[in-house]
């Protein structure tokens, strides 16, 4: 509701700002175009576009913990523009949802931001924003923005996997490094899986659970600067090759931790971390750190997650013509492990090593208006996998269709992927852009 209200206010603030376009129309340059007279200072109106699109999804398996079939019914209208204000220029983009599946309509914001250049150096982006860093391909590390996993898991474009957030962000750009500086006043946690769409398994249950009994409705920590989320990315690059040190203080996306009275809680997180990303071969390499520093730094509390490190190796190249490869190979170290041990039972403790695999194909054919793909997360320390095959066509400029899904497997319950067995859905997308 914070967060609504905030974006409310930008929202009105850009409304009121005088229209003025981002792109220039196109016309039919004549004599008088080059005239002295003709570079007059007014620019055309703002351009608005957007796209209406229809999505439905169903379970393979019937979830008992659910009790239904479906896992997409959307009807999504969205409204976007952008435009200048002098030097300064604006983005409005949001979306009508009717929603289905949660029974309720409403609108998402996805961005509503005024960007200034301060300087020759500085730039400053304000209001509604998607913020996203780090080079993972649908893994991340020191990216600790929101993410929107009930879109992701249910079959809604990929695009819906990061959430936007109300915050500031200043821009440095220098001759041997740049800086970028966010500030997020009001705490954002991820769209998590809350057991209104999937169930999720419950340690204490020792099952899969699901709203309204097993909905998980965490409260956010007070609005105050003390709880503010302060990110920072340093980066440059040096003969070809990109490299990155990032920060990051505020409190894990999800409530994963646990008070005396049982409730779910947000606890506190530091992130340090860097990565380096350039050609190596016929492909583009990559390699990412993280340390995340938990609120257990002791690890002896069974309530709270202890501290992790985190490693990413990845290599993309084309195979053939339109047809590219993406490996990757991640690992979370769960560290202080011993304490861990000693201070926890459940059986349900997670392994001091998670490593998993990721495969991704894409394919694109007739003209690139259809594009085949696949991306696979494997992991065998917890023998689990997440599939997620699609096909997109392009019908013209305006009309296009997706089909696809999301395979969840595992022999364990408790798993990450494993839990979400019976949320495995087949889904498809019909989009009209106007």
């Amino acid at each position: 509701m914070r967060s609504a209200v905030s974006s409310l206010i930008v929202l009105s603030a850009l409304l009121a700002l005088p229209a003025q376009a981002s792109e220039p129309a196109d016309e039919n340059w004549g004599e008088d175009d080059w005239a002295e007279d003709s570079w007059a200072e007014e620019e055309p109106e703002s351009r608005w576009h957007g796209f209406i699109e229809a999505g439905t999804g169903q379970r393979i398996h019937n979830d008992p913990a659910v009790g239904r079939a479906e896992t997409l019914e959307d009807l999504r209208i969205r409204i976007e523009t952008s435009g200048f204000h002098g030097d300064n220029s604006y983005v409005l983009k949001g979306d009508l949802l009717l929603d289905g599946v949660e029974e309720q309509a409403g609108i998402d914001l996805r961005e509503a931001s005024y960007s200034m250049t301060l300087s020759d150096s500085w730039d400053l982006k304000l209001g509604q924003q998607v913020l996203t860093w780090g080079t993972g391909d649908l893994l991340f590390l020191n990216d600790l923005f929101p993410k929107d996993w009930q879109s992701y898991f249910s079959g809604r474009d990929t695009e819906y996997l990061k959430a936007p957030s109300v915050a500031t962000r200043a821009s440095y750009f220098g001759d041997g490094a740049n800086l970028d500086l966010v500030w997020i006043p009001d705490f954002t946690p991820d769209r998590y899986i809350n057991g209104e769409r999937f169930s999720y398994f419950s340690p204490v249950a020792g099952r899969n659970v699901a709203a309204p009994q097993g909905r998980i409705d965490a409260k956010q920590p007070d609005n105050r600067i003390a709880n503010s989320e302060w990110a920072a990315r340093l980066y440059g690059a040096v003969s070809g090759t990109e490299w990155a040190v990032y920060g990051y203080r505020g409190f894990q996306p999800q409530p994963n931790g646990v008070n005396k009275s049982g409730e779910p809680v947000f606890t506190r997180l530091d992130v340090i971390g860097g990565s380096v990303r350039g050609a190596l071969g016929q492909g583009l390499a990559n390699a990412e750190i993280a340390w995340h520093l938990a609120e257990d730094s002791d690890g002896d509390d069974p309530l709270l997650p202890n501290d992790q490190f985190r490693f990413l190796l990845g290599y993309e190249r084309e195979l053939l013509p339109k047809l590219t490869l993406g490996l990757q190979y991640y690992l979370e170290q769960t560290l202080d492990y011993a304490a861990l041990e000693r201070s926890s039972a459940s059986p349900y403790n997670p392994h001091e090593y998670r490593y998993l695999y990721t495969t991704r194909l894409n394919y694109r054919m007739w003209q690139d208006n259809l594009t085949w793909s696949l991306f696979v997360y494997h992991s065998p320390s917890d023998d689990d996998q997440f599939i997620r095959p699609s096909v997109s066509y392009r019908f013209d400029d305006n009309l296009s269709a997706t089909l696809g899904a999301n395979l969840f497997s595992g022999k364990r319950p408790n798993t990450f992927f494993g839990q979400f067995e019976e949320g495995s859905n087949l889904y498809g997308r019909l989009r009209y852009a106007f």
